[in-house]
């Protein structure tokens, strides 16, 4: 039988959409094509073009479409590509909230079109994800049909996301996964480290991936006298990233909104100690100073004082890294999660089918 085709949109780099796209071959045997939007999403320039790309993709993929006459359409995020999966006409239609809201940034001029794009991609799909509950809450305040929402995340890969038992847990060796961004709070992490610098605290700090603030943030190290304690490894490959954090005993992330982060689970599976920003995205996993820490990005030193209470408090950093562990294995794993949602894409698919045949 020939294998149901679905069309992705989203941008297919990203390691959260590899994971997504690779777990419905592997555990559903679909046939995935992609399409994205190839201008970056970074910079005031780039944001121009990528806006009058945007306006002009409907003919591209419309070709796209007629080629390759996909089954089923599923979309990253419920506005940009989400509007685009929701006009193709195409159903079964899936679309995936990607942060608590999809509407950011909160200050955007964009933000009343963006409302509008999302009620109709909300309106015109069969099943929406909501990788976490905090999404699904959001959803519910603007009314969306509960009915239509799966809350599920997708998972991490707990087989090779694993502790390594020999790390030694009396020194700091914190690691950071998220890109160099302006919202994911990079600076403010660096603070932190100088201040525990000047109170003679030992560490190392790995700081993973790429982006805009990269440069930036190098100068600071030096600025801050902490550039022999930090290192930046550029973007790596995600088949490198459980060996690199199994080498790591705290897990750091300072975002300033957050939905689900694949990021966390990968941590949390690995064996490192989390703090990270205190949003309700991050209180849905983490109970402050018992599985990890929660910090206020609005309190001076806060970052520090989480370090350095951790530090003070071997015993429960040991009992959140077994408790952690479980927990992942018990609600995030990658197989069992991505078995069950490609079994709900052949529940739509085959009722699309049912329906058509019953037609003719």
């Amino acid at each position: 039988m020939k294998p149901y085709k679905i069309l992705f949109l989203g941008e297919t780099y990203r390691a959260d959409a590899q994971t997504w796209m690779n777990g419905l071959r592997e555990f559903g045997g679909f046939e995935l094509v992609s399409w994205e939007l190839k201008t970056p999403s970074y910079g005031g320039c780039n944001r121009l073009f990528r806006l009058i790309e945007y306006a002009f993709s409907w003919f591209r993929l419309r070709q796209l479409i007629r080629k390759e006459q996909p089954d089923m359409v599923i979309a990253e995020r419920t506005t940009s590509y989400g509007f685009l999966a929701a006009l193709s006409g195409i159903r079964p239609l899936v679309i995936a909230q990607q942060g608590i809201t999809d509407l950011w940034p909160s200050s955007s001029i964009l933000l009343p079109v963006k409302k509008r794009i999302q009620q109709y991609a909300f309106q015109k799909a069969d099943l929406i994800h909501a990788w976490g509950p905090i999404m699904a809450e959001s959803m519910a305040k603007v009314g969306v049909d509960s009915a239509k929402i799966l809350i599920l995340p997708k998972g991490i890969n707990t087989v090779s996301f694993k502790p390594d038992a020999k790390l030694p847990t009396d020194k700091i060796k914190a690691i950071v996964t998220r890109a160099l961004e302006p919202e994911y709070g990079h600076p403010l992490i660096l603070q932190a480290f100088h201040q525990l610098n000047k109170a003679g605290i030992e560490f190392e700090l790995t700081i993973v991936g790429d982006g805009l603030e990269k440069k930036r943030l190098q100068k600071m190290c030096t600025q801050l006298k902490i550039n022999k304690q930090v290192h930046f490894t550029g973007r790596i490959p995600n088949t490198k990233l459980p060996l690199l954090l199994a080498q790591h005993n705290f897990y750091i992330s300072m975002p300033e909104t957050e939905g689900v982060s694949a990021s966390l689970f990968e941590a949390m599976a690995s064996g490192c100690y989390p703090i990270v920003s205190d949003l309700p995205g991050n209180r849905s996993w983490i109970n402050h100073q018992e599985n990890g820490q929660l910090v206020s990005l609005q309190e001076h030193n806060a970052l520090k004082l989480a370090l350095e209470w951790a530090i003070a408090h071997p015993e429960i950093r040991e009992k959140a890294i077994v408790s952690n562990r479980m927990f992942v294995e018990k609600y995030a794993d990658y197989k069992t999660n991505m078995s069950l949602i490609a079994a709900r894409y052949h529940e739509l698919l085959n009722l699309k089918k049912q329906n058509h045949n019953v037609r003719n």
